[in-house]
């Protein structure tokens, strides 16, 4: 089931043409974006979600959201859901047409959530590290590379997942290239050292996450030390857990990691995923 809703209010074909072949965000991936997890009809970290999108699109020098129609079309998209209690909500927002008049292209689409996504929240998964080419500075150094922007243009992030496919994976963790970790093309990298939750910090190019926040509330009220700091790639392989959140995946375990397995970490998960739900 998908269930389409457009800026100026209203609900649209989403088996229907809605996109004009020289939209930017078409030819040149010129525009933001951001998945919103909703159960029960309620969408989850709705307006952190808003709060980056207008932050990527400020990145992108775009015009900004207008934060009343994306809540509108959330909104629509809420109310006319009729699929699972859980789903996922992508709001798009893009520079608008070629040669155009600078009107931006925007809307909210909800999709069912895939069986394999499903199936990763319990079972976990298994990573490797890859180098991103890029140092910790560079985002400071070379703010016109985007990082840290969630921009439509993913085609490194899915290259990325694709060669671990090639190696026998099924995600990837992002390092730089003197061995920092970075974050996953769709996720935030989360471990933990005893009663302690630590990632990496968003000055170097990563995206804030949503759900890591979200879980990094949650556990701090339930007595957790929580730390935004700098975490080498050889600490993942000793730590008593190394997790992916996303806001559709939520906390998701990884199992293996670049061929090696780590210790079992399914009563954190359990523990990990009980702190997040506490928030709603």
């Amino acid at each position: 089931m998908r269930v389409l809703a457009l800026l100026d209010g209203t609900l649209a074909d989403p088996d229907s043409p809605q996109i004009r072949v020289d939209d930017l965000g078409l030819l040149r991936g010129d525009g933001v974006f951001e998945t919103i997890l909703v159960v029960d009809g309620k969408p989850r970290e709705l307006t952190p979600h808003l709060d980056r999108l207008d932050r990527s699109a400020a990145m992108l020098d775009m015009v900004p959201p207008s934060r009343a129609e994306f809540e509108r079309a959330v909104e629509l998209v809420i109310g006319n859901w009729t699929g699972g209690s859980e789903f996922a909500l992508k709001l798009v927002y893009t520079r608008g047409v070629e040669g155009g008049d600078g009107t931006p292209t925007g809307f909210a689409l909800g999709v069912e959530i895939a069986a394999k996504v499903l199936k990763q929240r319990t079972e976990g998964l298994t990573a490797v590290t890859l180098d991103r080419g890029i140092d910790a500075d560079l985002a400071d150094r070379a703010p016109w590379l985007l990082l840290g922007a969630k921009s439509l243009s993913y085609a490194i992030n899915m290259a990325a997942l694709r060669e671990a496919e090639r190696r026998g994976a099924t995600e990837v963790i992002f390092t730089t290239s003197d061995g920092s970790v970075l974050e996953g093309p769709t996720s935030t990298v989360i471990l933990v050292r005893g009663k302690t939750l630590v990632t990496p910090p968003s000055k170097f190019g990563i995206l804030p996450g949503t759900t890591q926040y979200a879980l990094f509330r949650a556990a701090e009220r339930a007595g957790w030390t929580v730390l935004v700091e700098p975490v080498q790639t050889s600490e993942l392989y000793d730590a008593e857990g190394v997790f992916l959140a996303s806001s559709v995946r939520k906390i998701t375990r990884v199992n293996v990691l670049d061929g090696k397995q780590l210790p079992d970490s399914s009563a954190l998960l359990a523990e990990l995923q009980g702190l997040y739900e506490s928030e709603y």
